[in-house]
């Protein structure tokens, strides 16, 4: 408002005129075509525009009604949601001005560009020029289209305009600011420069700003706060037995990601069966599930999730014989099941993934899965499931079982993962290495043999050197290395 007011006051010094950044009207006009017009020029142009209402053609105040306030905000609205591609976003205020009551709108400048016509192709877009709206020229498109950038879901809005005070009192950056090993800053406006280039706040000119959708999910302190993520936050929920049938706890989290992980995984660890071994001649307490997997698992349900889809989120769910970690959004089509461990990383949402990288909360390598993997087999438990369907991703990870309780799928899923995992550690499977990972005895070869054979015919792994016949010795490798 301050800086509508600031225009405003200039294009009304003599001699009046309006302004490439504002135009100014008595009231509503009919000609629906020639608001939209101005709506597609003020979009395109740099920092937006501003329409302002109450003021005749001589420049003189004369005011608007609350009536016509709501018939004009409501029909610019559905102008800039039917009429233009992309949709705008508008904004406005009521403010007194030389004793009469004006109505100010904002037309937010668009991020990706050119804004036009619905329905028309891009040369049906306008332009700001001279304190007036006309049609872009082609060089003037081609200009409009280098300055476009489709934003990330990150980087969208979430929050109304809040205060400076505001934007610091709903976002928690302490946790944050001791992850990345930074001194908290010295005074309020350095830590808002610091939270806007972290992609948390976006902040306006003339003060205060916008929480982003980066800024809430890691940092809110309460997602609450934010009806469109409110329903993002991770559930626990503790079943008796193997079923849904019976539930002994559930908990869902109120904080944003990554201010909360640290305190989510340890809840978690302590509902899990713990026992006690001697390590280094000491006893420690260890938990039937590694650390290292659940933290990799949980930290990729939060941060790959498909956010687009409402009213659903991340999702741990603890059973007598297994855990099962999901989240919303289907596989990336450049994904495939059998290829996640080991395979080079993508997200949905990159920035997000970066960040928690930089948090140390995930690794962003492709060696997180890896690294799960690797600690399933050192437990002695069975692999890693990985299960997807058209609006949802899950893991699930099993409790201890013998080579005997497993089904023949299982048994070919350890026999799979066994030797991906090997080949991403520089080695091979052999019979001996898949055994101990079976925690099977010498005497049980032939059934790991069989097991090999029948991993080779389904064409899930294939003998590393064709050429060497003897079975004793062979080495495998997966189907696709």
């Amino acid at each position: 408002m301050a800086k509508a007011l600031e225009l405003l006051a200039a294009s009304l010094e003599p001699p009046q005129h309006e302004l490439n950044e504002l135009d100014w009207k008595a009231a509503l006009s009919p000609d629906k075509k020639r608001l939209t017009e101005h709506l597609s020029a003020f979009a395109n142009l740099p920092g937006g525009g501003y329409l302002i209402f109450g003021i005749d053609g001589a420049g003189k105040p004369v005011g608007v009604s609350q009536a016509e306030t709501e018939r004009i905000t409501n029909q610019l609205a559905n102008l800039g949601r039917e009429a233009l591609e992309p949709r705008l976003a508008l904004d406005h205020g009521v403010e007194t001005y030389a004793s009469v009551r004006l109505l100010f709108v904002h037309v937010l400048e668009s991020a990706v560009k050119p804004v036009h016509l619905r329905g028309k192709g891009l040369e049906d877009a306008f332009i700001r020029s001279g304190g007036t709206t006309r049609i872009a020229s082609r060089q003037e498109i081609g200009t409009l289209m280098l300055h476009s950038h489709t934003p990330r879901w990150e980087e969208l809005h979430c929050s109304l305009l809040q205060t400076d005070d505001e934007l610091s009192a709903k976002l928690n950056t302490e946790p944050i600011l001791k992850m990345l090993d930074r001194p908290a800053p010295s005074t309020g406006a350095e830590l808002l420069e610091w939270m806007q280039s972290e992609d948390f706040v976006a902040r306006e000119p003339a003060g205060g700003g916008y929480i982003t959708n980066m800024g809430a999910i890691a940092a809110a302190r309460k997602l609450s706060d934010f009806p469109d993520l409110s329903r993002k936050a991770a559930r626990i929920i503790v079943y008796d037995g193997l079923n849904k049938a019976r539930t002994k706890r559930e908990r869902e989290g109120t904080m944003g990601y990554a201010i909360s992980f640290q305190g989510v995984l340890q809840f978690v660890m302590s509902l899990l069966p713990q026992s006690e071994v001697i390590k280094s001649a000491l006893r420690v307490t260890r938990t039937v599930y590694p650390e290292i997997a659940l933290r990799e698992i949980i930290a990729n349900a939060l941060i790959h999730q498909d956010f687009s889809i409402t009213g659903a989120g991340p999702l741990i769910e603890i059973y007598d014989d297994r855990i099962e970690v999901s989240n919303p959004g289907g596989l990336l089509p450049s994904k495939r099941l059998d290829r996640l461990i080991g395979t080079q990383p993508e997200s949905r949402n990159e920035l997000l993934a970066r960040a928690f990288r930089r948090y140390k909360i995930c690794e962003e390598r492709g060696s997180g899965l890896l690294k799960a993997g690797l600690e399933m087999e050192l437990y002695g438990l069975p692999p890693i499931q990985f299960e997807a369907g058209p609006t949802h991703f899950k893991v699930t990870l099993y409790s201890p079982r013998t080579f005997a309780q497993m089904a023949q799928k299982e048994r070919l899923n350890a026999c799979y993962q066994h030797a991906v995992l090997k080949h991403f550690s520089d080695s091979a499977m052999t019979n001996q290495s898949l055994r101990e990972r079976l925690k099977m005895p010498e005497r049980q070869r032939s059934m790991v043999s069989a097991l090999i054979q029948d991993a080779i015919d389904l064409k899930l792994v294939k003998p590393a050197d064709p050429e060497n016949k003897s079975r004793k010795f062979a080495e495998y490798v997966p189907i696709w290395a």
